[in-house]
């Protein structure tokens, strides 16, 4: 019996050995170049937003894309609408940042479309509600930098951020726009 366990502990590990493993590590986030922006509407007016703290990991391989991962958390208490709207969103009602202080998002698999183009499924969590979301995502490379850009919709009422008196999606609109930049150290050559 020992023997067959020490069997399959070999076979394991030359299997997982076998696998390419990507460090988080070898890759970073360049904040102050970064950004997470979104825009949702009130009575049919665009309101601009954004995050103002957030973190990435990144273990991204172009020759590499199931090792490939990709995580990030936003501080939902940094929001920066204007300052009546910032005070709002950080109640139970909208983020409810006390209890949920960040967003995140976990890649489960990264896909190639061709000349820089991914799309990137994985799941997004926000207020304890987690929903599956397919991002493309377009990166760019100049020297040592890689900029990964994209745009996405989400429903707020699928995460229930404006609840209550405000999932009334003729007052805000229940359609948010996300758009983000990042950029990123140590990513190899597309």
């Amino acid at each position: 019996m020992k023997r067959l366990f020490a069997s399959a502990a070999t076979a394991l590990a030359l299997a997982t050995a076998a696998v390419p493993q990507l460090a988080y590590a070898d890759q970073a986030l360049v904040p102050a170049q970064s950004e997470i922006t979104f825009v949702a509407k009130q009575l049919g007016v665009p309101l601009d937003g954004r995050f103002k703290r957030f973190a990435a990991q990144v273990a991204f391989d172009p020759k590499q894309l199931p090792a490939s991962k990709v995580a990030f958390q936003i501080e939902l208490g940094s929001v920066a609408v204007n300052a009546d709207s910032d005070a709002e969103l950080v109640k139970p009602e909208w983020f409810n940042t006390a209890k949920f202080p960040k967003a995140t998002f976990q890649s489960s698999a990264i896909k190639a479309l061709g000349g820089g183009r991914f799309e990137v499924a994985g799941k997004l969590a926000i207020k304890g509600h987690a929903k599956d979301l397919v991002v493309p995502v377009q990166l760019t490379q100049a020297g040592a930098l890689t900029t990964a850009t994209g745009t996405f919709a989400i429903k707020r009422l699928d995460f229930k951020v404006g609840d209550g008196d405000w999932a009334d999606p003729s007052v805000v609109a229940n359609d948010v726009q996300v758009k983000f930049k990042l950029v990123l150290q140590g990513v190899p050559a597309l």
